[in-house]
This record gives C-alpha cells, structure tokens and sequence, in this order.
C-alpha cells in the first residue's frame, strides 16, 4: 500500500525549542505502528504535527498527500477531517448523550440528513460494541467506555489515518489491553494507526512496529 505518512530530515520545534531532529520515516496504509520514549521526548509533538497542530520547521513531510510544510491554512480543517484522533482524557462533551456527542461531530463536519447521521453513528457505536449505550452521558461509562466512544468519534468521517495519544494512560491495565485490541483490529480493517504509548507491556503482548523519541532522534527499534 502507499505510505499515509512520509517523513524526511524533519525538524520540530516548539517554543524556539528543538524537539526532534532529523526524523525520517513512513507509515504505509493498515499499518499499526507503536510510539515509545519517556515523558517529554517528543512523542505528542511528533503526533500534532501530523495534523498541523506544531509546525514541521524543515525537511519533508506529508500525511495522507498534504504536504504540511507548505500546508494553507484553509487546508488544515481538510486534513483534521481525514485523522481520526484518540485522547488520553477523552475530551468528550460533559452535557451531551454518548449519541449527541457523536451527532455533534457529524453535523460540526457538514452532514444535515437526520438519517444519514442516525446510521453513521450507529455504524461506529457497533464497531466499537457500544451501540446499547449511546442514550448514556459521559459520567454514567466506565473509564473503558469513554475511551471506546472516542474512538467511535475518531471513526466518524472514515479516517485513512488513527492517532491515538496515550490511549490507555488513565485506564486500568485489563481495559487497556481491549482497547489495544480494538485498536489492532481498526488497523486489521484497513485504518493506519499510530499509537503512543508508555506501556512497554502492550507492546510486548500486542506486538507490532515500534518506533523510540530519544534524545530529540527518531529511532526504529
């Protein structure tokens, strides 16, 4: 498959502040890639640069055929629409069922018919074995099914490319591994996945590629 992300002798910084250095690397399509180093190694910097959210500084970087070093501005809402993005801390709207939540992001992107969204949002509930919870708010799910209407969330618009962020960091270590399998099975069905993550134990039991931030380095491992 073609690459969903290129990278050549990319720079990244932050504050003035050099992140990273020299990263080259690619990501082909349905593939599952893990994000490892230690806090603050450039990790979440690497990510959000991916949808534009930290400025790539200089080299060469494309994500799903945008070019983000020389990215508009008007196309950065284009390719956020194209990534499916997984938080740590859920993000989800407090005051709104798990189906308004998912409602909102749909009409949020340009979809008006009431039946098309009713099916979207039945589509990515059952993918992610939620369907009989979508009448629930936010703080009557467990931590492992906020994390799985997120990733309901990030399925909406049929994303090449899913970045999750420290999926698993405020979940306890059984539901972690769902998620990471439920994760490994969107990749299965043909989604790019990226994962950053802490939890070397995943990584081992889940194993795929593993890319290492050290010291401001991208690494194979």
């Amino acid at each position: 498959m073609d690459n969903i992300i290129q990278y050549k002798n990319v720079e990244i910084e932050r504050a003035e502040r050099m992140v990273l250095h020299d990263v080259s690397f690619s990501l082909r399509g349905g593939e599952f890639c893990y994000l490892v180093g230690s806090v603050g190694s450039g990790k979440s910097s690497l990510m959000k640069s991916m949808y534009a959210e930290v400025p790539v500084a200089s080299g060469e970087a494309t994500v799903l055929g945008y070019d983000l070093v020389n990215l508009k501005r008007k196309e950065i809402p284009y390719l956020r629409r194209s990534i499916g993005i997984v938080f740590q801390d859920f993000q989800l709207l407090q005051g709104r069922s798990v189906h308004a939540n998912l409602e909102f992001v749909l009409r949020a992107t340009g979809m008006k018919n009431r039946g098309e969204i009713e099916e979207r949002v039945e589509q990515v509930l059952s993918e992610v074995d939620m369907l009989n919870k979508s009448y629930k708010m936010p703080h009557e799910l467990s931590g492992g099914e906020q994390q799985r209407i997120v990733i309901a969330r990030a399925l909406l618009n049929r994303p090449a490319l899913i970045l999750a962020d420290e999926p698993t960091g405020n979940l306890d270590p059984q539901t972690g591994y769902h998620i990471v399998n439920l994760l490994h099975k969107l990749s299965s069905e043909g989604h790019t996945v990226l994962m950053a993550t802490h939890n070397l134990q995943l990584v081992e039991d889940f194993p795929a590629r593993v890319l290492r931030c050290h010291d401001k380095k991208l690494l194979e491992q």
